[in-house]
């Protein structure tokens, strides 16, 4: 994506845990979204496969394509990862406290996923920052930050005066009768 346009406010994460759920929740991404691909569990020949059939439909509905994970796939529009190296495209990092906001404003990420917000299925008993802390750290940020972990769009309108740019789920924005698999606990 050129630099010129502006970034999505709304994005998906996805992970092998959305099943068929995940076709559903594309669909009902609103053109301009951003879609971060994970699926890092796969192995590459599938991994590769299923991202090429994301990629289609994130062409197809104007959908920003970010890849996640040590090895980047050709086709994306950037690359989430939290060494941010000077790559081509879209550069986002993960980021759970000061110090890993400042490495990745430093390696030049260009906006933030900052995490978990609230209690999260995906990492169940890990601590959430709260509204306070994130607030804290959306403020000092230099780039946008995406809020992620338990989000919701009721829940992003409380966290976009504290300086989220954005909001990003998986369930979140999985269709309701798509929910995906409960993560093992």
């Amino acid at each position: 994506m050129p630099k010129r346009h502006a970034l999505p406010t709304l994005w998906l994460i996805t992970d092998e845990r959305l099943g068929p759920a995940l076709w559903p929740a594309l669909a009902a991404l609103p053109r301009g979204s951003g879609v971060v691909f994970r699926h890092l569990s796969l192995d590459g020949a599938a991994r590769r496969a299923l991202f090429m059939a994301v990629r289609v439909v994130a062409r197809r509905r104007r959908l920003v394509l970010l890849v996640a994970g040590p090895h980047p796939l050709r086709g994306a529009d950037g690359r989430h990862a939290a060494a941010t190296r000077r790559l081509p495209g879209v550069r986002s990092a993960p980021v759970h406290d000061a110090a890993e906001l400042i490495a990745a404003q430093r390696a030049g990420a260009d906006l933030v996923f900052l995490s978990p917000v609230y209690p999260t299925r995906s990492h169940p008993g890990a601590p959430a920052l709260g509204r306070v802390r994130f607030g804290m750290l959306a403020r000092a940020a230099r780039v946008p930050v995406i809020a992620l972990g338990g989000m919701t769009a009721g829940r992003f309108a409380g966290v976009k005066p504290l300086g989220a740019y954005g909001w990003a789920a998986i369930d979140g924005l999985t269709p309701p009768d798509q929910k995906r698999k409960a993560v093992p606990r």
